[in-house]
């Protein structure tokens, strides 16, 4: 029930499998949402994209580490490389233009050096670090925004299972109510004031209470189960809500603090951003640090003049990159990011006029279904009087069956009524709470 109503009459249960319903345990709202944040499988996995997004971030700055690699080759040459050389280089007198063709190496060569190579300026390295830097806040926010939904879910499977725990206790007094009625139809039968006819629409009637009220108590136990596979908490474990359902006072709505607004900028930071390395990596030049030491090893096997010798070889230097042309790739790219800038732009404009305007309609329905709530609370108390009246005048003989049934009717869908305006009121207050961003609190 909303606080400051009326509470309805606890009906005890009575039937005996009903009773291991007063030995589960009783789980707040509060209570379920805490377990979710800890046990909600969902909420894992987006925790380690999380992880995952601060290992790329830290991945993109390792880049700026220096690089130290070691390499070594041998090579066997069946055949050694050929050269021509100019006749005229070792006698002037032999004619220009004539070449004698020589063999030059050993055939046994091995090679083996250490490396280093470090970045001094690359302008694709830094724009990477940036883009993992945004792209780690983007993470974060949709985390926060994955982690809204699982609330909202959460929310909206308890308030079910509140609705549904009153639907019972209205079935549960319905059901009294005609097992009452059902007595006295008997006594009048065999009293030869009633008729058979009589007995057995109260006797339908019971029977139709029964199955609703188990139609109802299935659809309870699954929406538990939904329940409890949200939290993260085994389905064996019995758990029951709390009847009272709290009305909270309105908070104001704020626009600009909306999630979905905070990710699409987030999103346009990170195509501008994607946009200027493009930019940069066009016009501007890469700038390594170089160094190599190693050895030089020659080999020759055939006696008597077989040896192995090694030669130490080391240079250090700067390797300047500029790119010159390759095939307007680039400025592809870039038409393209300028080109999701402005979906980016007009999509944040979308979300904001949307928000607005759910935010309107979700005000507007709470504000009604407040209202309908007060008014049908009024209801069930004026048809529970009306029916208990009427079953006063039928005892006396003043009223028939047919004005027990019909005043029974009233009751029924006067309850019916109160239980669809609490569910119009929280829908709409939940989703208030979800397009304000504020649905943690």
């Amino acid at each position: 029930m909303l606080v400051n109503t009326h509470k309805l009459l606890v009906i005890p249960l009575i039937f005996i499998g009903w009773n291991t319903v007063q030995a589960q345990e009783v789980w707040t709202l509060k209570q379920c949402i805490d377990t979710a944040q800890v046990y909600n499988k969902t909420l894992q996995i987006n925790r380690n994209h999380i992880r995952i997004s601060e290992q790329r971030e830290k991945e993109a700055k390792a880049n700026l580490i220096p690089k130290v690699t070691a390499n070594a080759d041998y090579k066997y040459f069946m055949e050694l490389p050929t050269q021509l050389m100019p006749m005229n280089a070792l006698n002037p007198q032999a004619p220009e233009g004539q070449f004698r063709d020589l063999q030059f190496g050993v055939p046994h060569n091995i090679n083996a050096n250490v490396q280093l190579a470090m970045p001094l300026y690359n302008p694709q390295v830094y724009g990477a670090i940036e883009n993992t830097r945004i792209a780690n806040e983007l993470t974060q926010l949709q985390f926060q925004k994955s982690e809204e939904q699982v609330l909202y879910d959460i929310t909206t499977l308890y308030y079910n299972a509140q609705i549904l725990k009153h639907q019972l206790d209205f079935l549960e007094s319905n059901l009294i109510n005609t097992q009452k009625l059902l007595k006295n139809m008997e006594l009048l039968k065999e009293q030869l004031l009633a008729k058979g006819t009589d007995v057995s629409k109260v006797k339908l009637q019971a029977e139709q209470l029964n199955t609703q009220r188990e139609n109802v108590h299935n659809k309870y136990i699954s929406i538990l189960n939904a329940l409890k596979l949200n939290i993260g908490i085994p389905l064996e474990r019995n758990i029951t809500v709390v009847s009272e359902i709290e009305q909270q006072t309105l908070t104001e709505n704020n626009v600009e603090n909306i999630l979905d607004l905070k990710i699409i900028q987030t999103q346009n930071k990170l195509l501008n951003s994607e946009l200027s390395t493009l930019n940069k990596s066009r016009f501007l030049p890469s700038l390594n640090l170089i160094a190599s030491y190693g050895t030089t090893g020659f080999g020759y096997d055939k006696t008597p003049n077989d040896f192995l010798k090694f030669y130490p070889i080391g240079f250090a230097g700067l390797q300047l990159t500029y790119p010159l042309f390759n095939g307007t790739v680039t400025q592809r790219k870039i038409n393209q990011k300028k080109l999701e800038i402005s979906n980016n732009e007009l999509q944040a404009q979308l979300i904001g006029d949307k928000n607005k305007m759910e935010t309107e309609n979700a005000l507007r329905q709470r504000t009604i279904a407040q209202q309908t709530v007060i008014n049908t609370e009024n209801q069930i108390t004026l048809a529970q009087s009306i029916y208990e009246q009427t079953i006063l005048q039928q005892k006396q003989g003043t009223a028939t069956l047919t004005d027990v049934l019909l005043a029974d009717n009233a009751l029924r869908e006067a309850q019916q009524n109160y239980l669809s305006a609490v569910i119009d009121y929280l829908k709409a207050d939940l989703e208030l709470k979800k397009l304000a961003g504020t649905i943690k609190n």
